[in-house]
């Protein structure tokens, strides 16, 4: 190994750990393997990813990180912890543990932003960073840079820290040897099978089939819920199969401040959505993964409590 480039690496690692993520990977800039493309063109086939579209889009960069940006050599993904430091009082509609605090959008591509530009500024190159918003195999390239492995649950579970963790990524022109692919797996305890509330999750571990998943369903879909849809006291998102994983059995509560759970969040009762105008919801979730359902997604949400 280069030894001026294994410094730069462990530097580039340590830049990335101050900005607030748990832990970081490398891997090359290259074409995700045919098994990995194979079966996310399967599950597209198979029309689970539900009513987002989106995910059908830009085949060629999903399959190849290098289209986004000229010149790319280098992924670097990076976890960032969001377990709560506090619960939701019981009884209160349930929103998904990450979205309580501010949206992690806004949050990880400002640390990674910061982050990125003293990389260039010490090592030059160009940068592109993404988080959940380029087509990009998040999950994929967090394996390969050695960050975890997927579970059953379809998230990546990261050893020692779970499943709670958000992942940014820093595509880069500059060359930096790879770490070596996360070669942990699933116990395949099946605890996530038995708790989703939808049987969304497959017992294959061929992934999520959205149509059933009261994520997409209470998020991303559009339109009246299903009427047998039981939802469990869950008015946004689901962490049904998060709860019941044992790797999240020790994790920590996060240390970053912007994922603290707004006390006006936690707070909400089914009345305050109820009664809930336009100005209220945008004062509130403004800086929240939250607005993404929109009032009137909300408000079917409760419907269905």
């Amino acid at each position: 190994m280069n030894s001026s480039r294994s410094l730069c690496k462990e530097h580039i690692r340590r830049i990335m750990l101050d900005a607030g993520a748990e832990t970081v990977g490398f891997a090359e800039a290259a074409p995700v393997s045919g098994e990995a493309e194979l079966r996310y063109n399967r599950w597209i086939a198979d029309g689970r990813h539900a009513g987002m579209s989106y995910m059908k889009r830009y085949p060629d960069v999903r399959r190849d990180p290098r289209l986004l940006l000229e010149g790319a050599h280098t992924v670097i993904v990076a976890a960032f912890n969001y377990t709560p430091t506090r619960r939701q009082p019981h009884g209160a509609p349930r929103i998904a543990d990450y979205a309580l605090g501010l949206d992690y959008h806004d949050v990880i591509r400002a640390r990674l932003g910061g982050a990125a530009e003293k990389m260039k500024q010490m090592y030059g190159g160009e940068t592109r960073i993404c988080v959940d918003t380029a087509p990009l195999r998040e999950r994929y390239w967090a394996v390969r840079a050695g960050l975890g492995f997927i579970g059953l649950n379809n998230q990546l579970i990261v050893p020692g820290i779970g499943s709670r963790v958000f992942i940014g990524t820093v595509i880069w022109t500059e060359t930096v040897d790879p770490d070596m692919p996360c070669t942990d797996s699933c116990a395949r305890c099946g605890a996530c099978l038995k708790a989703c509330p939808a049987q969304a999750l497959q017992p294959d571990g061929s992934g999520l089939d959205a149509r059933r998943c009261l994520s997409y369903l209470t998020i991303e879909h559009r339109g009246d819920l299903p009427e047998d849809l039981h939802t469990g006291g869950r008015l946004y998102g689901c962490d049904a199969c998060q709860d019941v994983c044992p790797h999240n059995r020790t994790a920590t509560p996060t240390a970053i401040p912007e994922f603290t759970p707004s006390e006006s969040i936690t707070a909400l009762t089914e009345a305050d959505i109820d009664t809930m105008d336009a100005d209220r919801f945008r004062t509130l979730f403004r800086h929240s993964a939250v607005r993404r359902t929109k009032l009137e997604g909300l408000r079917r949400n409760l419907r269905h409590l």
